[in-house]
Order: structure tokens, then C-alpha cells, then sequence
């Protein structure tokens, strides 16, 4: 009598994470607390603390899943290409279409490079999801080429985004084919 039972839930740790990533994308960062979190995963707070260390963990790993998933889709798009006009065309297409699809991945991008700009405890996401972007890219281009490409990624997925309207197909496609002369 008075025995308590435990609900099994295996799923409990990613309802939270996710939960944080859709929290993070409503609201920020620092929207983002262990209540607001739980709430939205439908846990008991006690769950926070007992999945993670505290709020920089669980935001950290939050943000290793977003990066994880966007350098799977990058991966996925390369896969396919067997040349270097492919793979210039694949880069267009990721610019294009893969990296802010949506508004919550544009505020979740925007949210991870903020906070790995305040602390350094997030730049390991940053870093390896560069690290990763560059691997694909050295496929086909030489090491200086990717890291320019890299850059041109972010640069250009950034512009179209947030507004520049120029930056149509074909000023994407140019941009490429400036930086990879064959």
C-alpha cells in the first residue's frame, strides 16, 4: 500500500527534446524553460531533471539533434551526385530548399548561431555541423573551394530569408559557378 508505479515511457527524452525545439522555435532561448518545456512534452518537471543536467543540456542536445538533421540532409542530397556540375546543382538546391524550409527552422538556426556566439560551451554543434557540410563538399571540390561554398551556403541562405529578394535561382546558380571555375 502507498506504493507508487513508474509509467514506462522510452519515448519520454525525445518528446522533451523535441518539445524544446519547438519551444526554442516559438520562443527563443530564453523561452525556453524546464516548465515550458515539460508543458509542451506533456511530462511531469521532475522529468527534466532526471533526462538532463539542467537547461544547458538539455538546450545543447536539443541543438546536436537540429544540426544532426540538417547535416543528414545535406548528406542525402549529395549522395546522389556523381559530378561536379551535379554537385553544384545540389548545392543550389540545398540553398534553395533544405536549410530554412520553414520559419522554425530559420528561428532554430538563427537561436543555435546566437547562443554559439555567447558560449563557446556550443560551438562543437557549429563546428561539427561545418565540419560535416565541408566533408560533402570535398567530394567534389578541392579544400579551399569547399570552405567557400560552405560560407556561400550560409551566406546566401541567410540573404534569401531575411529578404533579399535578387537572390533568385539563377543569382544562386551564378554565385556557384563564380566560386567553382572549371
Amino acid at each position: 500500500m502507498g506504493e507508487s508505479t513508474r509509467r514506462f515511457d522510452p519515448e519520454r527524452k525525445d518528446r522533451i527534446i523535441e518539445a524544446c525545439l519547438d519551444v526554442i522555435a516559438a520562443k527563443g532561448v530564453t523561452g525556453a524553460s524546464h516548465r515550458v518545456i515539460a508543458a509542451a512534452a506533456n511530462v511531469p518537471l521532475g522529468s527534466m531533471t532526471y533526462h538532463f543536467d539542467g537547461m544547458a543540456d538539455l538546450l545543447h542536445q536539443a541543438f546536436e539533434r537540429y544540426a544532426d538533421r540538417c547535416v543528414a540532409a545535406f548528406t542525402a542530397r549529395m549522395d546522389g551526385v556523381g559530378s561536379i556540375d551535379e554537385a553544384r546543382e545540389a548545392v543550389a538546391r540545398h540553398i534553395e530548399t533544405d536549410l530554412v524550409s520553414t520559419q522554425r527552422d530559420l528561428v532554430i538556426t538563427m537561436e543555435l548561431y546566437t547562443i554559439a556566439a555567447r558560449d563557446p560551451a556550443y560551438r562543437d554543434i557549429t563546428e561539427r555541423w561545418m565540419a560535416a557540410s565541408r566533408a560533402q563538399l570535398e567530394r567534389f571540390f578541392d579544400r579551399p573551394t569547399a570552405a567557400i561554398l560552405d560560407s556561400l551556403i550560409e551566406g546566401l541562405t541567410l540573404h534569401r530569408v531575411l529578404g533579399d529578394d535578387t537572390l533568385d535561382a539563377a543569382a544562386i546558380r551564378e554565385a556557384i559557378r563564380r566560386i567553382v571555375v572549371q
